[in-house]
């Protein structure tokens, strides 16, 4: 049964780690979206209220299950998969049985899951009619963004998304023990493992050039690093004097020869760094061409003086997750297969839903 004004959308929430829970919560408090099951790792959660896991202080009445054939079962629209770590098996399942998906694990074009595991999924999704769509804050929504920019030019030559930030708050994450913080100046193979860790920023590059009208032929990765002046007790991570505490990363894809598309990221733990490096706390985009385009977007909190660490901490998990919820009405919609936002509605895609 496909969708209407008078039926909501029918959700699955695939997993419940940090970035699952804020993309929980918000789909709880759209009338137009409405959940219908949670996927959850671990036999500690199954049988558990979505609400419960989610820490919303209510339950929804919704039950947690570990088995996949119950979620397909279910008949969702969508699931929203958002795992650390992402299983092709799973997604390659769930849209052959003709639900949609829409991830933030690691996913913008499949380039980054490598060609084998793109053809698979791209096969599923049209074998089933659904479609599979990724992005968060970036890569994702931050390169809609820069195209959405390039719509007062006439020409456009390049454009560039640099994500620079101070992520020492979060440096004990799970998701940061690939980058290699406190690894010694010089390793050997360092390098490369950052370049596997920040791949899907190659997916990010493929898909900005899309919006732009360019096909890239060539994508590329350069990789720099900064060491800590002193000793840090980061939270989670320590990382001593003289070992890598700042990344610089570019991806940058080509067309005939000419950089098209270039996705940045400048991430360090401390200011206290050799080389010195400027950290903008900021998304800074340019739009090369007639005429220049230049964008700064900062994500601040709503009211810092009465937010808790935790709260504070919390916003990078939404700001991963928002994307992704306020898509689904346009993914739903969408052609099958694998998407991006070039197959979407600008308005669509950019758009919340207000109570």
């Amino acid at each position: 049964m496909e969708p209407t004004p008078e039926r909501p959308i029918r959700v699955v929430q695939w997993t419940t780690g940090n970035v699952a829970r804020q993309s929980l919560a918000a789909v709880a408090e759209r009338r137009d979206l409405e959940l219908v099951g949670v996927y959850a790792h671990g036999k500690d959660k199954a049988g558990r209220d979505a609400g419960e896991l989610a820490g919303l202080g209510r339950t929804l009445g919704v039950t947690a299950t570990g088995d996949i054939e119950e979620i397909i079962a279910l008949a969702p629209d969508c699931v929203l998969y958002m795992p650390l770590h992402p299983d092709v098996e799973h997604l390659t399942r769930l849209l052959r049985a003709g639900v949609n998906v829409l991830t933030t694990a690691s996913f913008i074009t499949g380039r980054a899951y490598g060609e084998a595991a793109r053809a698979a999924l791209e096969e599923a999704a049209l074998a089933g009619n659904a479609s599979l769509f990724g992005s968060g804050v970036n890569p994702g929504y931050a390169d809609q963004l820069a195209a959405v920019a390039s719509g007062v030019c006439r020409k456009v030559d390049r454009i560039e998304v640099f994500e620079s930030f101070d992520i020492g708050m979060w440096a004990g994450d799970a998701n940061q023990d690939e980058l290699g913080w406190g690894r010694p100046a010089g390793d050997p193979g360092h390098a490369a493992d950052v370049e596997k860790a920040t791949a899907p920023f190659g997916d990010a590059v493929e898909a900005m050039a899309e919006l732009i009208g360019a096909a890239v032929d060539d994508v590329r990765c350069e990789v720099g690093f900064a060491h800590a002046t002193k000793d840090l007790d980061l939270p989670g991570r320590p990382v001593e004097a003289g070992t890598v505490a700042g990344l610089d990363v570019r991806w940058i894809g080509s067309s005939g020869g000419a950089d098209v598309a270039e996705a940045h990221v400048r991430w360090t733990v401390t200011s206290d760094l050799d080389p010195a490096w400027e950290i903008a706390m900021a998304y800074l985009i340019e739009v090369h061409g007639h005429p220049q385009v230049k964008l700064r977007v900062e994500v601040l909190p709503q009211d810092m003086t009465s937010m808790s660490l935790e709260d504070m901490l919390a916003i990078g998990s939404v700001i991963t997750a928002m994307p992704v919820v306020n898509a689904i009405p346009a993914v739903v919609a969408a052609r099958p297969g694998i998407v991006t936002y070039a197959d979407l509605p600008t308005q669509a895609s950019l758009h919340t839903a207000r109570l």
